[in-house]
């Protein structure tokens, strides 16, 4: 497998049975015995999956200007590893096993305040989950989360499986385009928070360039062509890991509203891709091992050049 092959076309890291092993030793011996047994389980993945493994490699160098070295690749597996790991206690247990800190909350205190929906764009960094604890702690805050249930359809499986309830929040993004889109209006006007993770485009998606970590990398343009037709406050949010048992959820403002003019189209797509790509390289310096962009983020493939996904009907939905 080639190291910039798209990642949606990288299979499913474990078959559902392995899962099963991992979710049953989890939950039956506990956090410890589970987290014991990750060591080997990420030595087999890092022997076994090159082309995560030469991606890691890459990433790391990047961010740390050095070659990375073997024990800082499979420390950046074992991060996976653990986060993945947590999502079973998260879904299960709720936080009772963290430490779980905010920052910013109170961005998302005066949007509920007024009523209003609120767009959280995240990253493939750190713990999406950790981010659903808010929800759990404040009923009066919605939370919906845009994810693709077909990637990974084994570890959507087991986890919806200890979670019924939260598995009937998310927004499938395997879904045709205006599907999605008039989930997500409807969503908004509810007054709920409605997450995405917009660093990763899909492989019919336009994307458009921005600086990170010191080369230009492709974004995905319909989380913001999305925000642009919702009208609603757009946060960015952040679930780092900071190793055992602790996270840190932050939220930053982006924008009151996003406004793309159609004769500025362009320009106004790269001014907000930027501000967002200037963040989220921020957090990867503060966080490097939370990066889970398992292949070459600067070489995905980006011969697309017609719009089929929610870029395209973003605009026609009317909330």
């Amino acid at each position: 497998m080639s190291t910039n092959e798209h990642w949606q076309n990288r299979p499913e890291g474990g078959s559902f049975f392995g899962m099963w092993v991992v979710r049953t030793i989890a939950l039956h011996g506990g956090r410890g015995l589970a987290r014991a047994c990750l060591y080997p389980i990420t030595l087999y993945f890092y022997l076994r999956r090159k082309p995560e493994r030469v991606a890691s490699q890459q990433y790391l160098q990047r961010v740390f200007g050095k070659p990375a070295t073997a024990r800082q690749v499979f420390r950046h597996m074992h991060s996976y590893a653990a986060t993945s790991l947590d999502r079973i206690f998260l879904l299960a247990r709720g936080e009772k096993q963290f430490q779980i800190e905010t920052q910013g909350l109170e961005l998302l205190d005066e949007s509920i305040a007024r009523g209003q929906g609120v767009l959280l764009f995240g990253s493939h960094q750190g713990s999406f989950e950790a981010l659903r604890t808010v929800g759990v702690r404040r009923p009066d805050m919605s939370v919906r989360v845009v994810l693709d249930k077909q990637k990974t359809p084994a570890m959507t499986k087991l986890l919806e499986d200890l979670a019924p309830d939260i598995g009937a929040k998310v927004i499938d993004a395997s879904q045709d385009g205006t599907s999605i889109a008039l989930a997500m209006a409807e969503a908004c006007q509810g007054g709920a928070m409605v997450a995405m993770l917009a660093d990763r485009g899909r492989g019919h998606e336009v994307l458009r360039y921005a600086d990170f970590l010191g080369s230009p990398a492709p974004f995905p343009i319909s989380p913001w062509l999305l925000a642009h037709t919702l009208q609603v406050p757009v946060v960015l949010c952040f679930g780092l890991y900071l190793g055992g048992n602790r996270y840190r959820v932050v939220f930053e403002a982006m924008a009151d509203r996003v406004e793309i003019p159609r004769k500025e189209r362009g320009p106004a797509l790269d001014a907000l891709i930027s501000r967002y790509a200037q963040r989220l390289e921020h957090y990867v310096h503060v966080a490097p091992y939370n990066w889970f962009n398992f292949y070459d983020f600067w070489q995905q493939d980006v011969r697309a050049t017609a719009v089929h996904d929610v870029a395209a009907v973003g605009e026609r939905v009317q909330v």
